[in-house]
């Protein structure tokens, strides 16, 4: 028998540079969180996938034409779908036929209860199937490079839209200094050249990832405010503000791009107070963004969550579209860290054990 191969994939949080990262050139930070999907392929008979958390067991797949069809009536395996052609088609382009496999993938980046926590389902999802299927059939182990391109490309073809952060968190891990590819310009060239390979060699002149270290001197703290907005609907009120108000859109990039660079600058050379400077400044330029809008990014409770971690001598900030969901605080001691993480469950936010993961996508044993 075969030895199935498991994968394990990092979930994400949005550290600084939120909708920012839509346009050209304005980078974001983000990181790789202790949450994990798993992937497993196993060769055998017959194609199948098994998608646990939605409870759909040993579909049927096959693979004509370029395209992977899933027999299944359920939108939500689309996502893999997609994954799988876009691996399928690059191994055709590398001359390799895979054998039928089963693929069985499993989530643990919501809690158990199905509460959602926003931590990039989805795209750790297309990322663990691209990781098993180039990791299980590529003549070499592939980049996480190669894995995050593929990933992308398969992410933007389902969705149409997303800045690639989640996914770039996903296959490189750690904490990452990131400007998107610009999901209009991935569509076109996806749509304009004959073969992902020709897709893959060409320059992808928007995109930018950086590894930066966390310093050992700083803690950060995770907590959930309750149930989120819509990410999609937030992000489509905010980009209405390039035509309904131009000069306010232009003044969240410009004070989100020198929050961002405060927050990166600290972070490599360890100065504390410059990286707590650009989380308060990268929250205000969000709530600003919201205000301007007319939508609620940062929510009452998020407002407590980030003004109890300034209180504690931290700085805090929504993590993501904001609208509810989870919020993000960089605390300069391990004690203020615990006095933060206890008020905020006293003020009604759930602390989350969630660290820092340095892997991406990688084989467990």
């Amino acid at each position: 028998m075969p030895i199935p191969l498991k994968i394990k994939v990092p979930g994400k949080l949005m550290i600084a540079g939120e909708f920012a990262v839509l346009e050209p050139h304005h980078n974001l930070a983000v990181m790789a969180v202790d949450r994990f999907v798993y992937a497993t392929l196993e060769q055998g008979s017959t194609n199948r996938l098994t998608l646990q958390d939605f409870k759909l067991i040993d579909l049927n797949w096959n693979y004509e034409n370029k395209a992977v069809r899933v027999f299944s009536e359920d939108g939500r395996v689309r996502f893999v779908e997609a994954a799988m052609t876009i691996a399928l088609n690059y191994l055709h382009e590398q001359g390799i036929t895979p054998e039928p496999f089963s693929l069985t993938i499993k989530s643990e980046l919501d809690d158990a209860s199905g509460i959602k926590y926003g931590l990039g389902s989805s795209a750790a999802v297309v990322t663990s199937v691209i990781t098993a299927v180039l990791k299980k059939y590529l003549h070499k182990n592939p980049e996480a490079e190669l894995i995050f391109k593929l990933a992308s490309i398969a992410h933007v073809k389902t969705q149409g839209n997303g800045s690639g952060a989640d996914v770039a968190a996903s296959s490189y891990g750690g904490i990452l200094e990131y400007s998107s590819f610009q999901a209009e310009w991935l569509r076109e060239a996806y749509q304009n050249t004959a073969t992902l390979t020709e897709l893959l060699e060409k320059e992808w002149i928007y995109f930018s990832v950086q590894p930066i270290t966390l310093p050992e001197n700083i803690y950060v703290c995770i907590g959930w405010t309750g149930k989120p907005a819509s990410t999609a609907k937030l992000v489509d009120e905010i980009l209405k503000m390039k035509v309904d108000n131009p000069e306010a859109f232009r003044e969240f990039l410009d004070a989100s791009e020198i929050a961002v660079e405060k927050f990166t600058k600290g972070m490599k050379s360890a100065n504390i107070p410059l990286l707590l400077e650009g989380v308060r400044e990268n929250r205000h330029a969000l709530a600003s963004a919201g205000d301007n809008a007319n939508v609620a990014i940062e929510t009452p409770l998020l407002t407590k969550l980030c003004d109890l971690a300034e209180q504690y001598g931290g700085a805090g900030k929504p993590s993501g579209a904001g609208g509810g969901d989870c919020g993000i605080a960089f605390m300069p001691s391990k004690e203020e860290a615990d006095q933060l993480m206890h008020a905020w469950s006293e003020a009604g936010i759930k602390p989350l054990p969630i660290h820092v993961n340095k892997a991406g996508a990688i084989v467990i044993e």
